[in-house]
């Protein structure tokens, strides 16, 4: 069963994983809102995995006009598909390198944590990196520098850096949910946004044994 966007932020919440600032909207019209523009709309939906690929993910929306056009259009697309089971979250922009985590429970060794370049390079180049949890800060530290993209994230050409530092803390408590949460099993922090002050989750989905 895929938890819900609520559910998910109460538990990166108790193990303190930084998202930006998020609220849960209870309709499809709002009149105000508390967050910085520029702003992301997306739909959270049990019966939809890949938003994106469903024109349920809307960038770069600078005023209450943009975003009330977004909700007006991803309830069409919803209806086509004749999705009933959502909730729409308004999210603010977060910049720097795109990275991927995720945990996936195995039979045998338990959680496996992942970590990679995100965007294309996820996609065209499956750069990863694996580890058994738990994790210390210096195995977390060795995935980092371990994937073949690691040179992008120390800032390349006109890039700034990623903190890295922040980025080995958030696979450590990456790896402490997955430790304590057994029921969980399988996590995707897909993209998580690093820059040079910080690391935070932008898109998180996770599956339970239920």
């Amino acid at each position: 069963m895929q938890l819900s966007q609520k559910e998910v932020g109460k538990l990166l919440k108790k193990y303190r994983i930084s998202m930006p600032e998020t609220h849960i909207l209870s309709s499809s019209h709002i009149t105000g809102t508390g967050l910085k523009f520029p702003a992301v709309l997306k739909v959270d939906s049990p019966e939809v995995i890949h938003k994106s690929d469903m024109g349920l993910v809307f960038t770069g929306l600078r005023s209450i006009h943009d975003i009330n056009s977004s909700l007006h259009t991803a309830q069409t697309i919803l209806e086509m598909h004749m999705i009933k089971d959502y909730s729409f979250v308004l999210q603010e922009t977060a910049r720097g390198h795109e990275v991927i985590m995720g945990m996936k429970r195995d039979r045998a060794f338990g959680p496996v944590i992942i970590f990679g370049l995100g965007g294309i390079f996820v996609e065209v180049i499956k750069d990863v990196s694996m580890r058994i949890a738990p994790l210390t800060k210096e195995m977390a530290a060795e995935m980092i520098e371990e994937i073949k993209g690691a040179k992008i994230l120390s800032g390349y050409r006109n890039t700034k850096p990623a903190n890295k530092e922040k980025l080995a803390g958030l696979l450590v408590k990456l790896s402490e949910l997955s430790i304590k949460e057994k029921h969980i099993q399988e996590i995707d922090f897909n993209p998580v946004i690093a820059n040079e002050k910080e690391a935070v989750v932008v898109d998180a989905r996770m599956i339970t044994d239920a």
